[in-house]
């Protein structure tokens, strides 16, 4: 991002001002959606020199569109990456990025606590191309260290995790795997480049679902990866081929979302804390997970990696099934609904939502109990969404 001498590049500054200023094509403050599926030349010598590398512009909408290139911008102006593309959704970055980098018969490490729907994929899916995968849990570098065979490509794992915001010493995992040549990939959803910024410490690549605090309004559906040009490159060449592109209002959308992120991530940081210092204080409540609290079991490690906790407490009801139904019927504010990280606050039963089809003793194994609530803080007042918590409590 360019900026005029003296002028601080802090996250809010670079959340507003990264990946337009210098790159419009007109005089408009807002960068235009360039709602278009392809792009003329003026002759054939301008096509030769763009094929030749001679002329950067665009040519295709599946290669490439001025309104999600300024996204791209953005986020690797955030993210302190050299390259960043844009995908349909968070699923598709991810399984994009997998596709791209794992050869037939390579090995893949995961931590345990991670989206079931990723974890599906590496089941059903990798494991047809001869990709085998281990799973560890997220605190154990010995264990990773262990895990790490010759064949062995990658190491991926969410941080802050889902549900239960395990929290990754990505330093020490960077440290393990770069020895034995493993690549590291931080799905930092959670974290958002606000809270944590994974390239500072080592990673490789890092994925977003954009959908949520990206984006923040609960509007759109996006996914980005970003990183080096050496492994983003493979990934860019895939989503020309494969196809999972964005459409460029959903783009604009997202563009928009990214301008307030630090705002939006400060409340949110502030909500859940406060709310999780709520729930571990009231008798209906048997455990609560959240990063920056003293019980949580990577609270070390998140006092030195993260900035703040993100918006979403995880906890443990002291009731059965019947209780917390009645608990997520009574809650006032917050929607029912999947997903995070947006400007309302949102309330889910993993048990009957997200792993609705998985059978009970599975979900259990999983650590996914009958009683399990996660609460998505918005930007609401704090004050507001406590209160509306301890009605609902009162109705277990």
């Amino acid at each position: 991002m360019a900026k005029k001498p003296g002028h601080p590049a802090g996250d809010s500054t670079r959340a507003v001002h990264a990946g337009e200023r210098d790159h419009q094509r007109s005089e408009a403050i807002t960068t235009p959606i360039y709602q278009t599926s392809t792009f003329w030349f003026e002759d054939s010598e301008q096509l030769m020199a763009y094929q030749e590398g001679r002329l950067a512009r665009e040519e295709y909408g599946r290669y490439g569109n001025p309104t999600w290139k300024a996204v791209e911008r953005k986020l690797c102006a955030l993210e302190g990456a050299e390259e960043a593309v844009l995908f349909a959704s968070g699923m598709c970055a991810a399984t994009t990025l997998f596709l791209a980098l794992l050869p037939q018969g390579s090995h893949l490490i995961v931590t345990s606590d991670c989206y079931r729907r990723t974890r599906q994929f590496f089941r059903d899916y990798l494991s047809r191309m001869g990709v085998e995968t281990s799973v560890i849990d997220p605190s154990d570098t010995h264990q990773l260290a262990d895990a790490i065979r010759d064949e062995t490509e990658l190491f991926f794992t969410e941080s802050p995790t889902n549900p239960y915001l395990r929290v990754i010493d990505t330093k020490e995992a960077v440290r393990v795997c770069h020895a034995r040549g493993v690549k590291v990939v931080v799905d930092s959803t959670f974290a958002t480049p606000i809270n944590y910024k994974p390239i500072d410490d080592g990673a490789d690549l890092v994925i977003h679902s954009a959908t949520k605090y990206l984006g923040g309004h609960n509007d759109l559906l996006a996914g980005v990866v970003a990183g080096s040009a050496e492994l983003v490159g493979p990934v860019r060449d895939a989503v020309g081929v494969l196809g999972g592109i964005t459409d460029a209002h959903s783009a604009w959308l997202l563009l928009r979302g990214l301008k307030t992120l630090a705002l939006r991530v400060e409340r949110h940081n502030a909500n859940a804390l406060r709310i999780a210092h709520f729930l571990e204080e009231h008798p209906k409540v048997k455990q609560v997970w959240y990063p920056m609290l003293e019980s949580h079991p990577d609270h070390e490690t998140a006092k030195q990696v993260l900035r703040g906790g993100g918006g979403v407490v995880t906890f443990d009801l002291d009731t059965d099934l019947d209780g917390a139904i009645r608990f997520t019927d009574a809650c006032r504010i917050p929607y029912i609904a999947p997903s995070f990280g947006g400007v309302e606050s949102l309330v889910e039963m993993p048990a009957i939502m997200s792993f609705w089809d998985i059978e009970r003793e599975e979900r259990l194994k999983m650590g996914i109990t009958d009683t399990l609530i996660r609460y998505s803080c918005g930007i609401e007042e704090c004050d507001d969404l406590t209160a509306d918590l301890e009605q609902a409590l009162a109705a277990i």
